[in-house]
């Protein structure tokens, strides 16, 4: 019998798990994992793998994470008619109590499928759980296709874009504010630059059917000295986001000749890229990625962000994003799931792997 999957959700909620504190609710999950005869569970820190050993000749992975971010007086869950709201309603313990349901009901799935309820998501990517297992316990996580159970409103979006972060530093000369014909303005400089980003046309990108459109933005901004001192320091945070047919180099590369004339490091400025992670191509010709698209009824979507669709990627496991709730309410006050994209969500899935 199909249980609530709404009061399945809340119950999760109701157990926070913010990011390096997501200890109560793995032993939740690794208790009723545990409790399945047809499961072989491991837990290692605050993640949680549950295999099926049927000897089957495809795998499934099935993914999702524990945390979420910090509250924003969303705490508690609400339940308004069909719809439950709070911090994870959406990312994801919608996803989770799906996924939940589903590892401890189908005792006998026409592949082998394997459970992974990970730690860490919502924190830089060093820190995430699904690299500690990739690091430590790879075979966990062998795979022929892999899903990821991000809010998606039960759509399937594929593959995901890459992203990287850049640190633009500016040099200048410092001098009185009342003479400052003697220095040169390192933020007065920084005008080009941002000129240069805000007028910048985004690149659209069609793979198997799923438009990526890039976005370049400015993120921070730092320099200033003193209010009598023309600065002869500034810097710009830019941030990438970067079409799956890109790589980490070709995108830096790009960025480079775009901003090409507005720095110039043989004068001292400064090129960092403080961080990247390549994306992932939808991979849709898989096929139990596939099937996952014609069970859901509907066109596949490109997602925009990045997601560790990634990671599996990484590691030759081809992936996709299908879970309940509106990613657009990811992080939001505002965030909630309803009753009928849980439902979806698990009829979609349910149907894949019986």
């Amino acid at each position: 019998m199909e249980s609530d999957l709404l009061g399945a959700t809340a119950e999760l909620m109701g157990i926070p798990s913010p990011s390096h504190a997501e200890g109560a609710l793995a032993d939740l999950v690794e208790e009723r994992l545990r409790n399945c005869s047809w499961l072989d569970t491991v837990r290692l820190g605050d993640n949680v793998v549950a295999r099926t050993m049927g000897g089957q000749a495809q795998r499934l992975v099935l993914a999702g994470h524990l945390d979420t971010v910090p509250p924003n007086h969303n705490a508690a869950p609400t339940l308004d008619g069909d719809t439950l709201w709070g911090v994870g309603a959406s990312d994801m313990k919608g996803g989770l109590a799906v996924m939940l349901e589903l590892a401890t009901t189908t005792p006998a799935p026409s592949m082998d499928l394997t459970w992974c309820f990970y730690a860490c998501e919502e924190v830089g990517r060093a820190e995430s759980g699904l690299l500690a297992l990739w690091r430590q316990r790879p075979e966990l996580l062998a795979g022929d296709a892999a899903i990821l159970g991000e809010p998606t409103g039960a759509f399937v979006e594929a593959g995901c874009q890459g992203t990287m972060r850049i640190v633009v530093s500016l040099r200048g000369v410092r001098a009185h504010t009342a003479r400052p014909f003697t220095g040169r303005n390192a933020i007065h400089r920084l005008g080009a630059l941002l000129q240069t980003v805000a007028a910048w046309e985004s690149r659209t990108v069609v793979l198997d059917g799923c438009t990526y459109v890039e976005q370049l933005q400015a993120v921070a901004v730092d320099g200033g000295v003193a209010g009598n001192v023309v600065p002869d320091a500034a810097s710009v945070t830019l941030n990438f986001r970067y079409a799956p047919d890109r790589h980490l180099g070709d995108a830096e590369a790009y960025v480079r000749q775009l901003l090409a004339g507005t720095f110039n490091e043989g004068e001292g400025d400064g090129w960092t890229v403080i961080d990247g992670a390549d994306g992932a191509p939808p991979a849709l010709d898989h096929p139990l990625l596939a099937a996952l698209v014609a069970k859901s009824g509907a066109a596949p979507r490109a997602k925009v962000g990045w997601t560790d669709v990634a990671s599996f990627w990484e590691h030759g496991v081809p992936a996709a994003n299908f879970g309940p709730g509106d990613p657009l309410l990811a992080h939001h006050p505002d965030e909630h799931v309803t009753r009928a994209q849980l439902e979806q969500a698990r009829e979609v899935l349910a149907a894949l792997i019986a």
